[in-house]
This record gives structure tokens, sequence and C-alpha cells, in this order.
């Protein structure tokens, strides 16, 4: 059993009047992923926004990296009955990396490249704005792949000393062909073959807004539509995209907030 399922777990009384305990598992820092379970048919918001809420009474939150020290939980049950609980987020400190000797094209993209970035990017989004009502996450997370760390989530990036966005994964390197696996169930919601940023990319619905992301890779095992459960194969490690050398970039996100795939896995254990 993973992290998500075994670390910090909470029982929250929101209201003595409310007729169950709110249970959430997790991990309450930022990037971490927050499991929750409520009675069926209730409300969920967090800080305002309507977080989706399974047949099963399960939810999800998330909280990115630059997350603030406190977030606001609001649920009405059935009844109408409103409970409010303030979580506390942990901080945390991020390194900074830099990467030099990448293709210029790749720092500093020419119109014809940015036409490209703007529709690989519709595509990853129309993924991350799909809700399914299934609860596929409840497999747990593995790694996908085995090997060094060279990339964590939250770094700030300097590519060819140019200050970018932080990264937004795990990178791990290993030679080009090793296999990659589903880390859990999910489906297949999008396969491309030649991204400009991640060439060969795979995504992954694992519910409740929950999708992962796998990038650089040199072949795609799977088809967009095909179930995969924890463990099948999906690809293998490749070098495409804008990467000095062959490694699996690694990212999991709720809708749109980044999430360190590491805190759902524990540290990698030979």
């Amino acid at each position: 059993m993973n992290l998500l399922f075994r670390l910090f777990t909470l029982i929250v009384f929101l209201q003595p009047t409310m007729a169950m305990a709110q249970e959430l598992t997790g991990n309450f820092t930022q990037g971490g992923l927050i499991l929750g379970q409520t009675e069926i048919g209730s409300r969920v918001d967090l800080d305002g926004t309507s977080v989706q809420v399974g047949d099963d009474g399960r939810f999800l939150l998330g909280f990115g990296r630059d997350a603030k020290p406190q977030s606001e939980l609001v649920v009405i049950d059935p009844n109408g009955l409103r409970g409010v609980r303030a979580l506390k987020i942990e901080p945390r400190t991020y390194k900074v990396q830099r990467i030099d000797g990448l293709a210029k094209r790749k720092v500093t993209p020419d119109p014809e490249d940015t036409a490209r970035i703007i529709a690989d990017n519709k595509g990853i989004k129309r993924v991350r704005d799909t809700l399914s009502i299934r609860s596929d996450f409840l497999s747990g997370f593995i790694w996908p792949v085995r090997g060094p760390i060279s990339g964590v989530f939250g770094s700030l990036r300097v590519l060819n000393g140019i200050p970018k966005n932080p990264h937004n994964g795990v990178d791990v390197a290993a030679p080009q062909g090793t296999v990659i696996v589903a880390p859990a169930d999910g489906i297949v919601a999008l396969a491309q073959n030649d991204m400009f940023y991640t060439g060969k990319t795979l995504m992954i619905d694992h519910g409740l807004g929950l999708t992962s992301v796998y990038a650089h890779m040199s072949a795609i095992l799977v088809k967009e539509g095909d179930r995969v459960t924890q463990g099948t194969p999906i690809g293998k490690i490749g070098k495409t995209g804008r990467v000095t050398g062959p490694h699996l970039h690694w990212g999991v996100t709720l809708k749109r907030t980044h999430l360190d795939p590491m805190l759902l896995t524990g540290p990698m254990i030979p």
C-alpha cells in the first residue's frame, strides 16, 4: 500500500451536528494529494471552488507547489448541514536546477514552434479538464520506472542560462528502451508521438480529475481509450522532445494543479 492511503490520516469532525466524520488521508503539504470520504450526496468546496464528489462519497484535494499555508474545506451534507474546517498545508523548500546544452529552439521557440506548443497544450488541457466519475486511483501508485532521480518536483529550472517555469514532475534516468509501466489503474486519455517539448507523450486518467503524464518516450505501447492496470507496460524510455539524455518525465495533476508524484509512492527503494 502506498503513502496516499497510509500516511497522515486525519479524521475531521466538521460539526457536532453532522451525521458522520470526514476522513482525509494523504499529504498535507505543497504538492500533496488528499483523499476524502464523506456522506454520499454531500457537496464539497475547497477555498470557494467546487470539488467533484464520486458516487461513493469520495473526493480528491490537491495542493500545488505554491499552495498557501491554510485552506478552507466546506462540506454540506444531504440535509443541508454545513461544516467548515481549516486545513494546514506545510511549506516546502525547492532546489534550483541548471540544465545546459539544450537545442536553442527548445528554449526559445520560433513562431512556428509556438503554434505547435499551443496545439499541444490544447490536447493536454482537454484531458485535464475531463472529470470522469471513476476511482481508479484507489489502486495506489508505484514507480513507473526505476533509476537515478535526475529532476525533482518544484525545482526552479534555468535552461541554457534562462530562468523558466518550475519543474512540475519527477525525472527518472534510465537506459534507452527501458519499459515504463502504469503506476496506477486508469484509462489512456492521450497518446501523441511528437509533442514539441515532451516528444512521445502519454496521459492516463485515474478518475475525479486526477491524471498522469509520461514524456520523452521512445515508444508508446498503448492507445487512447485503452484501460490499463497498475504494472501494465505503457511505453519505453527515450530522449524525444526537450532533453539532454534518455529519461522519463512523470507528472501528476489534479485538474490543472501539479502534484509531486514522489509523495504518492514514497522514496524509490532499490
